[in-house]
């Protein structure tokens, strides 16, 4: 009895056995590159994520928003400041306020691997940022241990003075571990504050969006709603819901109350 059919080039033991037809997997895709013009007149171009499950492939609305407003008041709010920004994607408020004088950055989003090489491009790639560098990219998980950010600072400093957190509230399972790091990292000193910026992409989970501040007040916080802004366009012209609430940018303010 002859075994070619089983063990030769044409069995079950053939190489081709197991191998997909072309085309079975999508190719994987290519980052892409977007631009932020400043108030002042500079462009900054930021390298995006191919895809990424946590939306790292978006340059957001919120963070535009915040990244221009933080400009426009940096005298007080970036300047010789320690700032920590939260599920950062391409990092722009926090590239923002590098440039325009922070003491020193620390920039995180969740700790996959493709994220944080972005956010790292971005930096080595930001010409307009000052050298040595005052900013630096960490991977870190809401909820987690703040030491390692903390450890990070300067000498003697254990808190931050801004906490930036743009378009992080979709992810209404994690608002308690989200609040959790804004507590344990925003300083109590007079000035230190959370921006809390984002759309209300899916308009009819508003209210969910919204219950992270009730958690925040519950948690000992001031909340201020101090700013909203409406876009020219919204950013996915195919979803659904209230136009208007998907091209608004609304802006919160969380502090400790003063002692």
């Amino acid at each position: 009895m002859s075994t070619s059919d089983d063990d030769g080039e044409n069995g079950l033991g053939g190489s081709d056995l197991f191998k997909e037809p072309d085309g079975f997997y999508e190719p994987e895709k290519q980052p892409t590159f977007a631009s932020h013009r400043l108030t002042r007149g500079d462009e900054l171009t930021l390298r995006l994520v191919g895809h990424n499950p946590l939306w790292g492939h978006h340059l957001w609305n919120a963070g535009r928003t915040l990244a221009t407003y933080l400009e426009d008041n940096a005298a007080t709010l970036v300047e010789s400041k320690c700032v920590l920004e939260l599920g950062a994607g391409a990092g722009l408020p926090s590239i923002i306020c590098a440039m325009l004088g922070a003491k020193q950055v620390i920039v995180t989003d969740y700790p996959d691997a493709d994220l944080i090489e972005n956010l790292q491009y971005n930096i080595d790639h930001s010409s307009q940022l000052p050298q040595p560098r005052n900013i630096i990219a960490n991977g870190f998980l809401w909820g987690a241990d703040t030491m390692p950010l903390i450890a990070r600072l300067p000498d003697n400093i254990e808190s931050f003075d801004l906490l930036i957190l743009a378009d992080l509230l979709f992810n209404h399972s994690e608002h308690a571990k989200l609040l959790a790091t804004v507590q344990k990292t925003l300083g109590r000193e007079t000035g230190a504050q959370a921006l809390v910026f984002f759309t209300p992409y899916r308009p009819w989970l508003l209210q969910k969006d919204l219950a992270f501040f009730d958690l925040a007040r519950t948690g000992g916080l001031e909340v201020d709603k101090m700013f909203e802004h409406v876009m020219e366009k919204v950013m996915f012209e195919e979803d659904p819901g209230d136009e208007l609430l998907r091209r608004t940018v609304f802006g919160y303010r969380l502090t400790w109350p003063k002692s």
